[in-house]
């Protein structure tokens, strides 16, 4: 059994098509038609049911890859220790982000850090969805909001406040709400990943819910902050995305003398699953790009 075959299955059963397969591992389709055809000649079994219209994995198969994928990554974590004994961030390191964050914060962030590292192999994905943490999927999973997974290990990067804003012309035709309780007769613009008790605040009595009436739902945050500057509701949005609105005066902050929850940008990993020396070094570059308090907190009319 040779390791490029576990290589070629690999890939070929997550891409679904040998041609994907190839294109990915940069090799030709009779060099991974052959490395699978050898692999399951040595096991003795078929791991992938080819026909003329697509490829499946079949039960064996099925069998087979939870293994070969950690066979795979223990493999890739063993070459990037010994990189990383002599001084060197190498290896693949595969990362989910926040679609906006991504683009607005880690990007311009991450990128520097990439150039002074040329031998990590970086991955990244830019899902607003939750993806599952602990399947070990990702090396790591860059998130925004409270942090309440015991599976987890959490490094917290940054914190992240959220304020409620509208535009100016909603709130001339509504009104200005000055208390939780004003919010109520309000129209609202929720981010639907969340669902609609999102907007909790924290209280002198504890953590107060706000249900306010919907005006959108929308599941990506610059769509969010679109929704609230064309004058559609009121929106609780992280001073992230929020910021530059409310400095060029698009955004109007809305005070009703609570703050909401505290919440935080953070980077995690699943508990158990030891973490890299590069990981460790991402989380400790992301968190002194961003500062504390983060830069795009400033001039946003935080209190």
């Amino acid at each position: 059994m040779k390791l490029d075959g576990i290589t070629s299955f690999v890939a070929v059963a997550e891409a679904g098509s040998i041609s994907e397969a190839a294109r990915t591992l940069r090799l030709s389709k009779s060099v991974v038609s052959e490395r699978l055809a050898e692999l399951e000649r040595s096991l003795g079994a078929t791991l992938i049911h080819r026909t003329t219209r697509r490829m499946s994995v079949t039960e064996d198969g099925a069998a087979f890859l939870e293994r070969a994928t950690r066979i795979l990554r223990e493999v890739s974590e063993a070459a990037s220790d010994l990189a990383e004994r002599r001084g060197t961030l190498a290896g693949p390191m595969r990362i989910s982000a926040p679609v906006t964050f991504g683009r607005l914060h880690l990007g311009p962030a991450l990128y520097p850090f990439l150039a002074a590292n040329p031998k990590i192999e970086m991955s990244l994905d830019l899902d607003d969805r939750r993806v599952d943490i602990a399947s070990g999927a990702y090396d790591g999973v860059l998130r925004h909001g409270t942090i309440d997974d015991s599976r987890l290990m959490v490094w917290r990067l940054a914190p992240s406040r959220r304020v409620l804003v509208a535009s100016r012309d909603y709130l001339a035709s509504h009104g200005t709400p000055a208390t939780t309780a004003e919010l109520d007769g309000h129209k609202g613009v929720f981010y639907t990943n969340r669902g609609v008790a999102d907007w909790r605040f924290a209280t002198a009595d504890g953590v107060e819910i706000i249900r306010a009436r919907v005006g959108l739902r929308v599941n990506n945050g610059d769509m969010l902050r679109d929704a609230a500057v064309a004058g559609l509701g009121i929106a609780l949005l992280p001073l992230f995305i929020a910021g530059p609105d409310i400095r060029a005066g698009t955004l109007k902050l809305i005070d009703v003398g609570v703050r909401p929850s505290p919440e935080f940008i953070y980077l995690a990993h699943p508990e158990g699953r030891r973490s890299s020396v590069k990981l460790r070094a991402l989380a400790d570059h992301l968190k002194a790009a961003f500062g504390d308090p983060p830069y795009w907190e400033e001039g946003a009319g935080s209190r």
